[in-house]
């Protein structure tokens, strides 16, 4: 019998808050960084027309983006700018670090996983989903 392998993870959500004084938020995409396999992606709404819909009064074009250039520096993509050059771990701070911004990340948590990218999957499912 084979042993599954069980990685660990940080995992953060992506959050819209278009007014920071009343602590409401909206879910609009995952981060997730194994930090042993060096795995680091994130997933965030990319449709227009679905932000305007989950975040009346944002301006959408500038928030759609902000968050596909996160997406893009989670990927280590240079064309993201010079964090996207960082290594994952830092990257994967950078990302989740504490903001007052309109855009801001969860509380890190952990988890376990044979597979961080299905995690992301999972966990995009269970707090974002666009559907």
């Amino acid at each position: 019998m084979t042993e599954t392998v069980r990685i660990a993870y940080d995992f953060a959500i992506l959050r819209v808050v278009p007014h920071p004084h009343l602590e409401r938020w909206i879910p609009v995409g995952v981060v997730v960084h194994a930090r042993t396999t060096e795995y680091l992606a994130a997933r965030v709404v990319s449709d227009p027309e679905h932000l305007r819909q989950i975040a009346p009064g944002v301006d959408v074009d500038v928030l759609s983006r902000y968050l596909l250039n996160l997406s893009a520096i989670a990927a280590g993509d240079e064309r993201a700018g010079p964090m996207a050059l960082y290594p994952p771990s830092e990257r994967f701070h950078w990302l989740t670090c504490p903001r007052s911004d309109v855009l801001q990340a969860s509380a890190v948590r952990r988890g376990l996983s044979a597979d961080p990218a299905a995690a992301l999957d999972h966990l995009w499912r269970e707090h974002v989903s666009e559907a």
